[in-house]
């Protein structure tokens, strides 16, 4: 018998307490994520560095996500999950005091990677924990208090990180994480369950290593190219050793028995079309919120507060689409919409490439908020399209391997988006950023997001209709 969850009464109903101190980490995770973007070229000032530089604190901190995530839920069942969430969140506030005590590019770089170690380990976990102490009948319900969160996170931290840019200092972004941290901390300790598992296969230590150092120097290479952090040789000779051992766990996950990503479900059509598709859409998708927030302030000239204020308007549009995604699948099917919509994303990242500093901020707040239900309609397709003909025993890794090309796809996204910058600049003669740098930056990633269509056209045209109960 799992115990009866604690319940605090909040506006006369009584709440669950575990799966609102699980919603809180996933704030601040989600918040974190969004909040340093609006604040990029301030804290490029204060470091003395080139804004486009500062595309390595996004890229570490996602790469950081896809090396520790797989491993999250391995790391629960054997330690408990209440001893891994805490650790966590002290590595997160841990990885936080690093960021805002940081002076120098690399500092800050590394400490991003910090936190998202902490960030890596903290959602999941969290989510496990509800999961495994939670009846069936009330798994929905107490599920349902993590979304909120997860959608008003990238609502809340444009707007937020811009107003303490402007109006105080950036290293507070981070500070603020502290006393956040501390009371999940109390909470946490109090009241998140110890669950673990009597006996665990072995961790696939040898695919952990291989994985992490892969990927983490392939994205070092793609992110330093331009001439960032490192010389363009040290870049080259990342990817290189990258590669090979990439190439390495290629050769390791066919023979291991319990390989941490398990590569064999790409067998699986809707899988590897929304994993493989999806991957050039997140990656075109991965530019916006490095681009757009640049592009308002050293562009536009307008300050990180009004940036956030007008930025926040994609993550309103993702929101609305949240009510209406489930009818547009059962009207339409999985596959006419992912690929109609694809087109129309693409052309809505266009459309921002048409923003001036004349642009009425009403009708960029009205494209931007079209623009993020698009995007939204598109993750909420893709995302369950994944899982479609996934057999129940394979979820766990489905998920992991999903996780992982997910937050690499974002990481590209940022490098690519950058790339794109640098060359637009390079072709005006290396001078300082213009708006019509970011203007062709965006057409770039439009049209790299557009080729995903050539790989969702492949599904079937009953993909997902299990789900959907669309007719075809």
């Amino acid at each position: 018998m799992r115990e009866r969850p604690l319940h605090f009464r909040l506006f006369g109903r009584l709440v669950p307490l575990l799966p609102v101190i699980v919603a809180s980490a996933l704030f601040m995770e989600n918040m974190d994520s969004t909040v340093i973007a609006t604040s990029l070229p301030v804290i490029a000032k204060d470091l003395m560095e080139d804004p486009v530089a500062l595309k390595l604190a996004l890229t570490s901190y996602l790469v950081s996500l896809a090396i520790f995530i797989p491993v999250s839920g391995w790391m629960a069942d054997r330690f408990g999950s209440r001893s891994v969430f805490m650790w966590a969140m002290g590595v997160f506030m841990g990885g936080s005091m690093l960021c805002a005590l940081s002076s120098t590019l690399g500092g800050f770089v590394a400490a991003r990677f910090v936190q998202g170690m902490g960030g890596a380990m903290m959602v999941p976990v969290g989510r496990l924990v509800i999961l495994r102490s939670t009846e069936k009948a009330d798994l929905v319900r107490m599920m349902s208090y993590l979304t909120i969160p997860a959608l008003l996170g990238p609502v809340v931290g444009p707007p937020l990180g811009g107003f303490i840019s402007t109006y105080f200092h950036w290293r507070w972004i981070f500070f603020i994480n502290v006393p956040i941290c501390v009371l999940g901390l109390y909470m946490a300790w109090r009241h998140v369950p110890q669950v673990k598992e009597d006996s665990m296969p072995a961790l696939d230590t040898t695919g952990f290593v291989l994985s992490a150092f892969g990927l983490a120097l392939l994205m070092l290479g793609f992110a330093t190219l331009g001439r960032h952090l490192v010389s363009t040789p040290t870049s080259v000779l990342c990817l290189l050793f990258g590669g090979a051992t990439m190439a390495l766990y290629l050769r390791h996950a066919r023979r291991a028995a319990t390989p941490l990503l398990t590569l064999s479900l790409f067998r699986i059509a809707t899988f590897r079309a929304s994993v493989a598709g999806g991957f050039m859409f997140r990656v075109g998708i991965g530019a916006i919120p490095f681009l757009l927030p640049l592009m308002m302030q050293l562009g536009f000239g307008l300050s990180p507060f009004e940036s956030g204020l007008l930025t926040c308007a994609t993550a309103m549009g993702a929101i609305f689409m949240k009510t209406t995604a489930s009818s547009i699948l059962q009207r339409w099917g999985f596959r006419r919409v992912v690929i109609a919509n694809t087109v129309f994303v693409a052309l809505s990242l266009g459309i921002i490439a048409l923003f001036t500093a004349n642009t009425p901020h009403l009708l960029m707040i009205v494209l931007l908020f079209a623009g993020g239900c698009l995007r939204s309609l598109q993750f909420t397709s893709l995302n369950a399209l994944t899982y479609a003909d996934v057999e129940p025993g394979q979820m766990s890794q489905a998920t992991s391997l999903a996780s992982v090309v997910q937050q690499l796809a974002a990481g590209m996204g940022v490098t690519i988006g950058a790339a794109a910058l640098q060359g637009a600049q390079f072709l005006r003669g290396g001078h300082a950023l213009a708006a019509i740098d970011f203007s062709l930056a965006f057409a770039a990633v439009a049209l790299l997001s557009m080729t995903s269509i050539l790989i969702l056209m492949r599904l079937p045209k009953d993909a997902g209709s299990a789900l959907s109960g669309a007719r075809h």
